[in-house]
């Protein structure tokens, strides 16, 4: 039997017996199960899962353009942090397979030799087999080290960037629907129906003192009666403190430098759309959309759109400046005229153009991408 149908079946029995011993399994967990259980998981075991041979396409496979673009706005942030004498650093969080890195380390490398001699690449990377597929990738950089746990375990506050690149997208959710009915929120969950799962109501616990409220994120609980008069039965949101968290421990562990994402997103005023009565949760499998979320276990990849509004509060809450918000079309053309007007980024050909195009075109990668910068 294939290592990965082995993989996709005992994924599916982890997930079914303790969906099963639940009751009911937040869909939070599922997402997360599905995707990054040890060994067994999406992501453990999807190498080739990007590009033309996967499920779906990314900023990093349409070729070096994106990491010569994000290498040469990375070297003036770092060239204005070099005044503090201290050592400089790059944080990738959600690496993969190590492309983006070594396309952003080889531009420095070459065009900028001394800052790149000055720098540490570090990578966050808590899976084995993932560390292993950028060590590979990597292995000519002798300036790369990894780092298999929570910013938090870092010794100390560092200088430098910070940044992830459709990490935050695929940090699990949960999901909450509106009961038309009975008028409140209930949250969506996962249980076993025979050989497959279903979704399903999660009950609130019994205590008397408790209400379905009180499990519930706080800011749908003050939504205007206007708004929730309008929403059809089973409309649906997610949320992600998961995201939220990370962002806000990474800005905790910014000393002096820039915390950036490039992601799938919103803003709060953004959230309830008539387009979206399910939500923003969507899987891809072999580069085809999918609504059926429980499909296909450990076979497809589950996004959600970024709350940026969320994020950006978390950020500021931790005493960051937010720099700028815009989207990927507007931030890697800004990058591009100054890089154009300093004559050391590289030679530009029709292969540069083409990649430039898929990057910013509304009806390629430029459509749906945002960029959030804040700094300290």
């Amino acid at each position: 039997m294939p290592r990965q149908t082995q993989a996709v079946k005992k994924l599916f029995e982890i997930i079914r017996s303790e969906a099963s011993a639940s009751g009911v399994l937040p869909f939070a967990r599922f997402m997360e199960l599905a995707l990054y259980c040890p060994v067994h998981g999406y992501y453990e075991t999807q190498k080739d899962n990007i590009g033309q041979r996967g499920d779906f396409y990314t900023s990093v496979s349409t070729g070096e353009l994106f990491g010569q673009l994000l290498a040469f706005q990375f070297a003036e942030w770092l060239e204005q942090l070099r005044i503090a004498d201290c050592g400089l650093r790059i944080v990738e969080a959600g690496a993969h397979d190590g492309k983006l890195a070594k396309d952003i380390l080889s531009w420095l490398q070459l065009n900028r030799p001394k800052l790149f001699g000055q720098i540490e690449y570090l990578i966050l990377e808590t899976s084995p087999h993932r560390q292993e597929w950028q060590r590979k990738t990597l292995r000519n950089f002798p300036n790369v080290r990894w780092h298999n746990s929570q910013l938090s375990t870092l010794n100390s506050q560092l200088t430098g960037i910070i940044f992830s690149n459709e990490l935050l997208d695929a940090m699990p959710v949960h999901r909450y629907g509106w009961d038309d009915r009975n008028k409140k929120w209930f949250e969506w969950g996962v249980a076993v129906e025979g050989d497959k799962f279903v979704w399903a109501k999660i009950q609130t616990p019994g205590a008397r003192h408790q209400t379905p409220d009180e499990n519930l994120p706080s800011f749908i609980l003050h939504l205007p009666s206007s708004l929730l008069d309008v929403l059809p039965d089973n409309y649906t949101i997610e949320t992600s403190p998961a995201a939220e968290s990370w962002w806000r421990e990474a800005a905790g562990m910014l000393a002096h430098g820039k915390l950036l994402t490039i992601d799938y997103g919103h803003t709060a005023d953004e959230v309830f759309s008539p387009a979206r009565t399910r939500g923003t949760l969507r899987a891809y499998h072999q580069h085809h959309v999918s609504d059926d979320l429980l499909a296909n276990v450990g076979e497809q990849d589950l996004t959600a759109h970024v709350n940026f509004s969320a994020i950006q509060s978390a950020g500021e809450a931790a005493g960051l400046t937010t720099e700028s918000f815009t989207t990927q079309p507007q931030f890697l053309t800004q990058i591009l005229g100054a890089a154009m007007k300093d004559k050391t980024f590289g030679e530009w050909n029709p292969q540069c153009t083409r990649q430039f195009q898929t990057l910013t075109h509304p009806e390629h990668l430029g459509r749906a991408f945002r960029v959030l910068v804040q700094s300290r």
